[in-house]
Protein backbone atom coordinates (compact mmCIF):
# COMPACT_ATOMS: atom_id res chain seq x y z
CA UNK A 1 0.00 0.00 0.00
CA UNK A 2 1.22 3.32 -0.90
CA UNK A 3 -1.34 5.51 0.11
CA UNK A 4 -3.34 5.87 3.03
CA UNK A 5 -6.88 5.04 2.89
CA UNK A 6 -9.22 7.99 3.51
CA UNK A 7 -12.83 7.12 5.14
CA UNK A 8 -15.99 9.48 6.88
CA UNK A 9 -16.92 8.79 10.49
CA UNK A 10 -20.42 10.05 9.18
CA UNK A 11 -21.13 6.74 7.35
CA UNK A 12 -20.81 4.83 10.57
CA UNK A 13 -23.10 7.71 12.46
CA UNK A 14 -25.50 7.53 9.67
CA UNK A 15 -28.93 4.90 10.18
CA UNK A 16 -28.12 3.35 6.94
CA UNK A 17 -27.07 -0.38 8.27
CA UNK A 18 -25.07 -0.47 4.79
CA UNK A 19 -23.08 2.64 4.98
CA UNK A 20 -22.25 1.68 8.83
CA UNK A 21 -20.91 -1.93 7.72
CA UNK A 22 -18.88 -0.16 4.73
CA UNK A 23 -16.90 1.96 7.62
CA UNK A 24 -16.54 -1.18 9.26
CA UNK A 25 -15.24 -2.84 6.51
CA UNK A 26 -12.67 -0.22 5.44
CA UNK A 27 -11.19 0.97 8.91
CA UNK A 28 -10.60 -2.54 9.75
CA UNK A 29 -9.26 -3.27 6.20
CA UNK A 30 -6.69 -0.08 6.44
CA UNK A 31 -5.99 -1.28 10.11
CA UNK A 32 -4.68 -4.78 8.85
CA UNK A 33 -2.87 -3.40 6.19
CA UNK A 34 -1.20 -0.26 7.20
CA UNK A 35 -2.60 0.87 10.62
CA UNK A 36 -3.21 4.47 9.81
CA UNK A 37 -6.25 5.87 8.07
CA UNK A 38 -7.43 9.62 7.11
CA UNK A 39 -10.73 10.60 8.76
CA UNK A 40 -13.47 12.97 7.90
CA UNK A 41 -16.61 13.78 9.72
CA UNK A 42 -15.07 13.81 13.30
CA UNK A 43 -16.22 16.10 15.85
CA UNK A 44 -13.78 19.11 15.63
CA UNK A 45 -15.19 21.95 14.42
CA UNK A 46 -13.05 24.13 12.05
CA UNK A 47 -13.15 27.23 14.93
CA UNK A 48 -11.88 24.91 17.35
CA UNK A 49 -9.40 24.04 15.62
CA UNK A 50 -8.31 27.69 14.73
CA UNK A 51 -8.83 28.60 18.37
CA UNK A 52 -6.65 25.34 19.72
CA UNK A 53 -3.88 26.21 16.97
CA UNK A 54 -4.15 29.87 18.20
CA UNK A 55 -3.55 28.93 22.32
CA UNK A 56 -0.82 26.53 21.09
CA UNK A 57 1.38 28.85 19.33
CA UNK A 58 0.79 32.02 21.74
CA UNK A 59 2.09 29.45 24.48
CA UNK A 60 5.38 28.03 22.89
CA UNK A 61 5.97 31.88 21.82
CA UNK A 62 6.00 32.34 25.50
CA UNK A 63 9.75 32.57 26.81
CA UNK A 64 11.53 30.03 27.95
CA UNK A 65 11.84 30.99 31.79
CA UNK A 66 7.93 31.17 31.52
CA UNK A 67 7.61 27.54 29.87
CA UNK A 68 9.85 26.37 32.18
CA UNK A 69 7.69 26.89 34.98
CA UNK A 70 5.13 24.77 33.87
CA UNK A 71 7.98 21.95 34.09
CA UNK A 72 6.59 19.90 36.69
CA UNK A 73 9.00 17.69 38.12
CA UNK A 74 8.12 14.17 39.40
CA UNK A 75 5.48 12.95 37.17
CA UNK A 76 7.28 11.61 33.99
CA UNK A 77 6.35 14.26 31.74
CA UNK A 78 2.48 13.51 31.92
CA UNK A 79 0.96 16.87 32.17
CA UNK A 80 2.40 20.06 31.46
CA UNK A 81 5.50 21.34 29.66
CA UNK A 82 8.07 19.00 28.04
CA UNK A 83 10.92 21.08 26.88
CA UNK A 84 13.00 20.96 23.68
CA UNK A 85 14.97 17.45 23.33
CA UNK A 86 13.95 15.73 26.26
CA UNK A 87 11.86 12.75 24.75
CA UNK A 88 13.93 10.06 22.86
CA UNK A 89 12.33 7.62 20.63
CA UNK A 90 12.65 4.14 21.70
CA UNK A 91 16.53 2.72 20.62
CA UNK A 92 17.56 6.30 19.91
CA UNK A 93 20.25 8.40 21.49
CA UNK A 94 19.45 11.37 20.10
CA UNK A 95 16.78 13.79 21.36
CA UNK A 96 13.36 14.46 19.07
CA UNK A 97 13.76 17.79 17.88
CA UNK A 98 10.74 19.20 19.62
CA UNK A 99 8.91 20.66 22.63
CA UNK A 100 5.60 19.96 23.75
CA UNK A 101 2.43 20.04 26.27
CA UNK A 102 -0.06 18.02 28.10
CA UNK A 103 -3.04 17.87 28.44
CA UNK A 104 -4.69 14.75 30.60
CA UNK A 105 -7.91 13.72 31.72
CA UNK A 106 -10.29 15.48 33.12
CA UNK A 107 -12.15 13.05 36.61
CA UNK A 108 -14.38 14.43 38.70
CA UNK A 109 -13.86 14.99 42.56
CA UNK A 110 -15.38 11.65 43.54
CA UNK A 111 -13.43 9.28 40.79
CA UNK A 112 -11.40 6.21 41.50
CA UNK A 113 -9.19 7.79 39.38
CA UNK A 114 -8.44 11.11 41.11
CA UNK A 115 -5.58 9.90 43.21
CA UNK A 116 -4.18 8.12 39.93
CA UNK A 117 -4.17 11.21 37.88
CA UNK A 118 -1.56 14.43 38.17
CA UNK A 119 -3.68 17.79 37.77
CA UNK A 120 -4.01 19.67 34.75
CA UNK A 121 -1.24 22.47 34.40
CA UNK A 122 -3.00 26.06 34.30
CA UNK A 123 -1.55 28.64 32.53
CA UNK A 124 -1.37 31.86 33.85
CA UNK A 125 -0.42 34.08 31.03
CA UNK A 126 -3.28 32.70 28.72
CA UNK A 127 -6.33 32.48 29.96
CA UNK A 128 -8.55 30.36 27.73
CA UNK A 129 -5.38 28.14 26.56
CA UNK A 130 -7.01 25.55 29.48
CA UNK A 131 -10.53 25.91 28.65
CA UNK A 132 -9.26 25.05 24.54
CA UNK A 133 -7.44 22.29 25.49
CA UNK A 134 -10.48 20.91 27.10
CA UNK A 135 -12.89 20.98 24.86
CA UNK A 136 -10.34 19.75 21.93
CA UNK A 137 -9.55 16.89 24.80
CA UNK A 138 -13.07 15.92 24.95
CA UNK A 139 -14.08 15.77 21.11
CA UNK A 140 -11.24 14.14 20.48
CA UNK A 141 -12.10 11.63 23.09
CA UNK A 142 -15.44 11.44 21.64
CA UNK A 143 -14.53 10.83 18.10
CA UNK A 144 -12.12 8.22 19.57
CA UNK A 145 -14.74 6.57 21.19
CA UNK A 146 -16.88 5.99 17.67
CA UNK A 147 -13.77 4.51 15.93
CA UNK A 148 -13.09 1.66 18.82
CA UNK A 149 -17.10 0.89 18.33
CA UNK A 150 -16.44 0.32 14.62
CA UNK A 151 -13.10 -1.56 15.67
CA UNK A 152 -14.68 -3.79 18.06
CA UNK A 153 -17.45 -4.60 15.32
CA UNK A 154 -15.01 -5.52 13.03
CA UNK A 155 -13.13 -7.67 15.46
CA UNK A 156 -16.71 -9.48 16.35
CA UNK A 157 -17.32 -8.33 19.50
CA UNK A 158 -19.53 -6.41 21.51
CA UNK A 159 -20.27 -2.94 19.60
CA UNK A 160 -19.78 -1.29 23.21
CA UNK A 161 -16.27 -3.41 23.94
CA UNK A 162 -13.95 -0.53 24.73
CA UNK A 163 -16.39 1.97 25.65
CA UNK A 164 -16.07 1.03 30.01
CA UNK A 165 -11.91 0.69 28.93
CA UNK A 166 -11.81 4.07 27.61
CA UNK A 167 -14.26 5.85 29.99
CA UNK A 168 -12.19 8.27 32.07
CA UNK A 169 -8.79 6.19 30.41
CA UNK A 170 -5.19 7.71 30.89
CA UNK A 171 -5.62 9.80 27.53
CA UNK A 172 -3.54 12.10 26.84
CA UNK A 173 -3.37 15.78 24.37
CA UNK A 174 -0.29 16.78 23.33
CA UNK A 175 0.52 20.01 21.04
CA UNK A 176 3.94 19.52 19.83
CA UNK A 177 5.88 23.02 18.96
CA UNK A 178 8.94 21.86 16.20
CA UNK A 179 11.10 24.99 16.16
CA UNK A 180 13.15 26.58 13.21
CA UNK A 181 15.98 23.88 12.68
CA UNK A 182 18.82 26.55 12.99
CA UNK A 183 21.98 24.47 12.91
CA UNK A 184 22.75 21.04 11.35
CA UNK A 185 20.80 18.61 12.91
CA UNK A 186 23.82 15.68 13.94
CA UNK A 187 21.50 12.90 12.88
CA UNK A 188 18.35 14.22 15.01
CA UNK A 189 14.97 14.53 13.69
CA UNK A 190 11.94 16.07 14.05
CA UNK A 191 10.52 12.68 15.85
CA UNK A 192 12.93 9.40 15.16
CA UNK A 193 10.84 6.06 14.26
CA UNK A 194 8.27 5.16 16.74
CA UNK A 195 5.22 2.93 17.47
CA UNK A 196 2.93 5.05 19.31
CA UNK A 197 2.14 2.88 22.95
CA UNK A 198 -1.75 3.51 23.41
CA UNK A 199 -4.78 2.22 21.80
CA UNK A 200 -5.27 4.70 18.68
CA UNK A 201 -3.63 8.32 18.20
CA UNK A 202 -5.77 10.96 16.56
CA UNK A 203 -3.35 13.24 15.07
CA UNK A 204 -4.20 17.17 14.17
CA UNK A 205 -1.61 19.14 11.81
CA UNK A 206 -0.50 16.14 9.73
CA UNK A 207 -1.69 18.71 6.07
CA UNK A 208 1.68 19.02 4.72
CA UNK A 209 4.69 16.79 4.41
CA UNK A 210 6.58 15.72 7.67
CA UNK A 211 4.78 12.86 8.43
CA UNK A 212 5.96 9.17 6.95
CA UNK A 213 5.11 5.74 7.52
CA UNK A 214 6.96 2.64 6.52
CA UNK A 215 4.54 0.20 5.13
CA UNK A 216 4.65 -3.56 5.46
CA UNK A 217 7.65 -3.93 2.28
CA UNK A 218 9.60 -1.10 4.49
CA UNK A 219 8.74 1.62 2.18
CA UNK A 220 8.51 4.95 3.54
CA UNK A 221 5.75 6.97 2.49
CA UNK A 222 4.23 10.54 2.86
CA UNK A 223 1.01 10.66 5.03
CA UNK A 224 -0.23 13.92 4.26
CA UNK A 225 -4.55 14.75 5.42
CA UNK A 226 -6.56 17.14 3.72
CA UNK A 227 -7.55 20.22 5.66
CA UNK A 228 -10.82 18.45 6.89
CA UNK A 229 -9.43 15.33 7.85
CA UNK A 230 -7.76 13.86 11.37
CA UNK A 231 -4.96 11.19 10.90
CA UNK A 232 -5.77 7.77 13.00
CA UNK A 233 -3.59 4.94 13.63
CA UNK A 234 -2.69 2.17 15.77
CA UNK A 235 -1.02 1.46 19.13
CA UNK A 236 0.97 -0.82 20.16
CA UNK A 237 -1.51 -1.73 23.35
CA UNK A 238 -4.52 -2.22 20.37
CA UNK A 239 -1.86 -4.12 18.34
CA UNK A 240 -1.14 -6.16 21.46
CA UNK A 241 -4.85 -6.86 22.48
CA UNK A 242 -5.64 -8.11 18.76
CA UNK A 243 -2.29 -10.30 18.37
CA UNK A 244 -1.48 -8.04 15.71
CA UNK A 245 -4.42 -8.50 13.34
CA UNK A 246 -4.00 -4.54 13.71
CA UNK A 247 -1.04 -3.02 13.10
CA UNK A 248 0.84 -0.19 14.74
CA UNK A 249 2.82 1.04 12.24
CA UNK A 250 6.34 2.39 12.33
CA UNK A 251 6.17 6.81 12.17
CA UNK A 252 8.58 9.31 11.69
CA UNK A 253 8.30 13.18 11.09
CA UNK A 254 10.97 13.97 9.03
CA UNK A 255 12.91 17.37 9.07
CA UNK A 256 12.25 19.98 6.37
CA UNK A 257 14.11 20.63 3.56
CA UNK A 258 16.79 23.04 4.37
CA UNK A 259 15.11 25.97 2.52
CA UNK A 260 12.16 25.31 4.95
CA UNK A 261 14.44 25.30 8.43
CA UNK A 262 13.67 28.89 9.43
CA UNK A 263 9.88 27.54 9.82
CA UNK A 264 8.05 25.95 13.01
CA UNK A 265 5.48 22.96 12.29
CA UNK A 266 2.68 22.27 15.16
CA UNK A 267 0.95 18.93 15.17
CA UNK A 268 -1.32 17.68 17.62
CA UNK A 269 -2.28 13.81 18.60
CA UNK A 270 -4.65 12.67 21.08
CA UNK A 271 -3.28 9.67 22.51
CA UNK A 272 -5.88 7.28 23.56
CA UNK A 273 -5.82 5.66 26.54
CA UNK A 274 -7.39 3.14 28.85
CA UNK A 275 -7.87 3.01 32.16
CA UNK A 276 -4.74 1.20 33.54
CA UNK A 277 -5.87 -2.00 34.38
CA UNK A 278 -7.40 -2.79 31.35
CA UNK A 279 -6.41 -6.63 30.48
CA UNK A 280 -3.75 -6.38 27.19
CA UNK A 281 -3.81 -10.11 26.79
CA UNK A 282 -4.56 -11.56 23.22
CA UNK A 283 -8.21 -11.68 22.29
CA UNK A 284 -9.01 -15.75 21.95
CA UNK A 285 -10.77 -14.60 18.51
CA UNK A 286 -7.62 -13.20 17.00
CA UNK A 287 -5.29 -16.36 17.86
CA UNK A 288 -5.71 -19.64 15.96
CA UNK A 289 -3.00 -22.39 14.15
CA UNK A 290 -1.83 -19.91 11.80
CA UNK A 291 -1.72 -16.91 14.39
CA UNK A 292 -0.40 -18.06 17.69
CA UNK A 293 -0.28 -15.51 19.81
CA UNK A 294 2.63 -13.20 19.89
CA UNK A 295 3.15 -11.67 23.56
CA UNK A 296 2.73 -11.69 27.06
CA UNK A 297 0.14 -11.23 29.23
CA UNK A 298 0.20 -7.69 30.53
CA UNK A 299 -2.08 -4.84 31.83
CA UNK A 300 -2.31 -1.20 30.14
CA UNK A 301 -0.85 0.57 33.13
CA UNK A 302 1.83 -2.32 33.50
CA UNK A 303 3.41 -1.14 29.62
CA UNK A 304 2.63 2.29 29.95
CA UNK A 305 5.32 2.24 32.86
CA UNK A 306 7.90 0.26 31.03
CA UNK A 307 7.40 2.46 27.89
CA UNK A 308 8.00 5.63 29.77
CA UNK A 309 11.25 4.47 30.96
CA UNK A 310 12.40 3.50 27.58
CA UNK A 311 11.36 7.10 26.63
CA UNK A 312 13.30 8.68 28.91
CA UNK A 313 10.66 10.46 30.45
CA UNK A 314 10.39 8.58 34.08
CA UNK A 315 13.55 6.94 35.82
CA UNK A 316 14.13 3.17 36.80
Amino acid sequence: MDKIPSVDLRDFLSDNPERKQKFVNEIGKAYEEIGFVALKGHFLDDKLVDELYGEVKNFFDQPVETKQKYEIPGIGGQRGYVGFGKETAKGFKKGDLKEFWHFGQYVSDDSKYKSQYPDNVIVEELPKFNEVGKEAYQMLEKTGQYVLRALALYLGLDEFYFDDKIAEGNSILRPIHYPPITQEPDDAVRAAAHGDINLITLLMGSQGKGLQVQNHNGEWIDAIAEPDELMINVGDMLSRHTNNKLKSTIHRVVNPPRELWGTSRYSIPFFMHPVSEMSLNALENCIDENNPKLYEDTTAGEFLHERLIELGLIKK
